[in-house]
């Protein structure tokens, strides 16, 4: 499990942050001068160079979210003209993108970026431009929630898969949704009919927590607490559930890491925006002392298995049922080592983890919980190896930042260096960017600033 480093402090990372924004900033650049847009959205790289690859477009907004905190982080004015540049030039499919349920990776990066600025002060408030963002979040909340599917509990946004089909990765994109009802917009369908989005981010909350998180309880022959599936079927005729299944991860049965990291920060940022909703918004649904239960069990049920089933150093392998980890001899109570000969580690779903144990823990210490400096050192224990090497990717020549991500191991997508037999050394998208994302959350710590959330507009 995590060596947890008790006394670690925020500040003590100080200096690997200077260092990390440089070498950020070099990677956009590089990515800038050599990656051509004509081949689609650079997904993950294949020896040191961004290359594409994907079932659908869900990684552009990492690309220019990543200039804009770039911006952020250092106040250096390319990276906001670079950003605020191709959200105008490229997003707008993405807002209206009717076949994807990922709006909050690729909108929420660019758009709820740049607006969040704006609210913050640090870039100059404009009118119009504060309404083009606003209209765009607005639309993008509806697009996701009108990929709906009613089930015997409830309802959830379907994946790409279909109908019948509920990714766990859903419930950080839900941010999308969040900021569209924020700003008091609606969803209208046949005649005229009126959609509450809060309904719909409330339902499904419900069903990811219901279904896609095991809480030990006696639910099937695996149910451990904490575990996730990627994915759980539906009858979309009855609305029953049926099984969980797995697109990227090895079994419905295992736990791949990065969706279980996708809901451990995507309940814990969750929780922090419902503390801000009123009682009396909240009770016409079934009230915020359950609602907020509801997400809270979630979010220290799957901390704690990411905790407990991790490698010393905070990095886990790509899924803890992978079946050549037994070839590892006790890789729990040793440092992650991703150059071994049986199973990748997944330094993306580390990045992603990293930020929901650090805002898990915070908001646990603002309650006066005494849980909460557990998961804080947890995810500062994290975020000290990723801030180093062999995970941060100081090679000049290679455009990803953060090194040993792994997309899609089933279908054998990642590439795998000559003389290995695992894949190693590249780069994703969605690593680089909550690497960054995660490095800006604790910079503004140290520095004493707004505390940072996606909802801040």
């Amino acid at each position: 499990m995590i060596q947890i480093g008790q006394h670690l402090k925020p500040s003590d990372l100080n200096p690997k942050l200077k260092s990390f924004w440089e070498l950020s900033g070099k990677k956009i650049d590089l990515i800038e001068k050599h990656y051509h847009a004509s081949q689609g959205s650079p997904v993950f790289t294949v020896q040191g160079r961004y290359t594409t690859r994907g079932w659908t477009e869900w990684t552009q907004g990492f690309q220019y979210g990543a200039a804009i905190l770039q911006y952020d982080a250092t106040g250096e004015d390319r990276f906001l003209e670079l950003g605020k540049r191709k959200t105008v030039e490229v997003m707008a499919p993405h807002v209206s993108h009717t076949g994807v349920h990922d709006h909050g990776f690729n909108n929420v990066s660019t758009y709820g970026n740049l607006l969040r600025l704006m609210k913050e002060g640090k870039i100059a408030y404009n009118e119009w431009e504060r309404n083009f963002y606003v209209m765009a979040l607005k639309v993008s909340g509806a697009v996701q929630a009108s990929r709906w599917t009613t089930i015997k509990t409830g309802g959830y946004i379907h994946s790409f898969n279909g109908a019948h089909s509920l990714f766990v990765d859903t419930i950080r994109s839900l941010r999308s949704l969040v900021l569209s009802h924020s700003l008091g917009h609606i969803l209208q369908a046949e005649g005229d009919v009126r959609i509450a989005l809060l309904d719909r981010v409330i339902q499904h909350l419900q069903a990811t927590a219901d279904y896609s998180v095991y809480y030990g309880e006696g639910r099937d022959t695996y149910d451990v607490r904490g575990r996730t599936a990627h994915e759980i079927i539906f009858n979309v005729k009855d609305g029953n559930y049926r099984c969980p299944n797995s697109q990227q991860g090895y079994t419905g049965f295992s736990t791949w890491t990065r969706g279980l990291a996708w809901a451990m920060c995507g309940f814990a940022e969750e929780l922090e925006w419902f503390d801000t909703v009123s009682e009396d918004e909240l009770k016409a649904f079934s009230g915020k002392e359950k609602i907020m239960s509801v997400m809270l069990k979630a979010a220290k049920a799957t901390c704690d298995f990411y905790i407990a089933h991790t490698p010393t150093d905070g990095v886990p392998y790509w899924d803890t049922g992978a079946p050549n980890l037994h070839q590892l001899g006790d890789y729990l109570d040793q440092p992650s080592d991703p150059y071994n000969d049986f199973e990748p580690v997944d330094g993306s779903a580390a990045a992603i983890a990293a930020q929901g144990l650090l805002r898990l823990g915070q908001f646990l210490k603002r309650k006066g919980d005494a849980d909460g400096d557990r998961y804080w050192q947890a995810g500062l224990t994290v975020m000290n190896t990723l801030l180093d090497e062999p995970y941060l990717s100081v090679n000049p020549k290679h455009q990803g930042l953060l090194l040993h991500s792994v997309y899609h191991r089933p279908n054998g997508w990642d590439y795998v260096p000559e003389g290995s037999k695992i894949p190693h050394g590249e780069s994703s998208m969605w690593g680089d960017y909550h690497v960054r994302e995660a490095a800006l959350y604790l910079q503004r710590i140290i520095n004493n600033e707004t505390y940072h959330t996606f909802f801040n507009i």
